[in-house]
This record gives C-alpha cells, structure tokens and sequence, in this order.
C-alpha cells in the first residue's frame, strides 16, 4: 500500500533507538525526509546513516539535545523547510512512590512529557492547516488506558497529554483541514528501556532476568513483547493519506494483555 506521504518532511523525537527509531524507520521507508533529534550526537548520526541507507532519495538531519529544552526545540522546529508530520515521544519519568515525589519531580515530568509535546503541536499545527495536510502521532504509554501504580509520574503527565489531544484534535480549523492528532500507547515492547527495567525487577527479587521476562509474557495474550518495527509502522500508517479520517483517538498496542471492552 502506498501512504502517500513520499517526499513529506517529518520531525521524530527520541529517534536513536527504540519505538522511536522504530517510527524513523518506516516513514524513511515511505519515502518522508526526517529531522531526528535524541540527547547524543554520535548516535544520533549513526542512526541517521541507516536511515539514508534505506532510501538514498530522502534528506535525514540531526538535532541532538533535550527536547523538554526550548532552544533545542526551536532547532528542531528550524531544521525542515516545514512540518508535515510530528512524532513526539521522549523517556518516561522513573518509576516510584508518590510518596517520596517533591514537587520537582512532578515538574520535570510535566515538562517532559506533556508540555514539551504540546509545544511542538502548538508550533506545527496552524501551518499544517494552512497547507491542507499535517499528522500529528504522539507516543505515550499503555498505563494511560491501565495505570501502574508505581509509574504515578508518567500516568499523570501522559493522561494530561492525552486530555489536551482530545479537545485540540477535534477542533474543525484543524480537522476539516486535513490535520489529523492521534497518540499509540505501548504496552511491552521490547527496547532497552524495557530490559532494564527486567533487570531491576529481577535484582530486587533475586530472579533471573528470564524468570522475570517470562512473568511479563504469561500477562501477555500475545506471548511475546513487541517489536519496535511493527510500532513504527503503525506509527506511518497514522501519518498515511489512507488515515485521514481517524483524529483524537487513542490506539492501544499491546498484544492483548490490557483486558477490558472499552
């Protein structure tokens, strides 16, 4: 199927590895130019240099900082000839006791995780109507849909998010104007972060980093962890012209392991 978007210029955030890169990957495989930003130069490079290697046609450049970082935002805003599509994502907040949480932290997870990413929507979307074409993925998290008790920070400023895209995409001078604001909540992809923290699980307990993973998986209809590839491809398919009828939605990718109806 072709998603009609080659060409296209798109900004990924946290795009040197996991379901980040993921999404890199497929648009490059649909032809889009990418500006990619992640915190470190040298493998934000790297990253580019497969990218380019996919489809020789396309355009990929680097911006490396902190994406909560207003200059590095506005670099990164800077660096396309314009915005097509925006793909935000960025680490989540560590997880914890709501406790032990000072007002800092529940600051910087805001910061992180549902400001910066609305100020990159506020700066994309009037030229995204104007041009009569814009797509807008932002990548959250599973625990929206089901909260985890220990991920208080990244429920709170991830459901934030998710409320401000609920209203903000339903806005007719956007989507009568083709511009489209949907997030993907993963549940267990397999990435580094998802690792390590299998591997904190099972020293704490004094299992074994498979007897834990095994655990995750029995919860897992599915009985495997995703893969970031398949997320990044339905990360395109978001941004494709064939989507342009689906706004303010919330799709759930996670191998069947969240239970309810609705």
């Amino acid at each position: 199927m072709d998603f009609g978007i080659n060409g296209r210029w798109a900004i990924v955030c946290a795009a040197s590895q996991g379901l980040g890169k993921g999404c890199a990957v497929a648009l490059a495989r649909e032809g889009v130019n990418l500006v990619i930003n992640s915190r470190r130069q040298e493998t934000l490079d790297a990253v580019a240099e497969e990218l380019r290697a996919l489809d020789p046609a396309i355009e990929v450049r680097t911006v490396a900082g902190d994406i909560g970082d207003p200059a590095i935002r506005e670099a990164v805003l800077s660096a396309p000839p314009q915005v097509d599509i925006l793909v935000n994502n960025n680490g989540g907040p560590p997880p914890g006791d709501f406790r032990d949480w000072e007002r800092d932290d529940w600051i910087a997870a805001l910061d992180a995780n549902m400001l910066a990413p609305i100020a990159l929507i506020q700066a994309c979307v009037d030229g995204m109507a104007e041009r009569g074409f814009g797509r807008i993925v932002n990548i959250t998290s599973s625990a929206v849909k089901a909260p985890i008790d220990v991920l208080g920070l990244s429920n709170g400023a991830r459901s934030g998010l998710t409320g401000f895209v609920a209203g903000t995409a339903r806005q007719s001078r956007l989507a009568s104007r083709n511009v489209t604001i949907n997030n993907l909540m993963p549940g267990a992809f397999d990435t580094q972060r998802l690792r390590g923290g299998i591997d904190k699980a099972a020293s704490k307990s004094g299992r074994t980093h498979d007897e834990v993973a095994q655990t995750r998986l029995d919860a897992i209809p599915a009985r495997r962890f995703g893969n970031p590839e398949e997320f990044g491809e339905v990360c395109a398919f978001l941004c494709s012209r064939q989507a342009a009828y689906m706004t303010g939605q919330n799709i759930l990718l996670d191998g069947g392991a969240y239970p309810g109806t609705f």
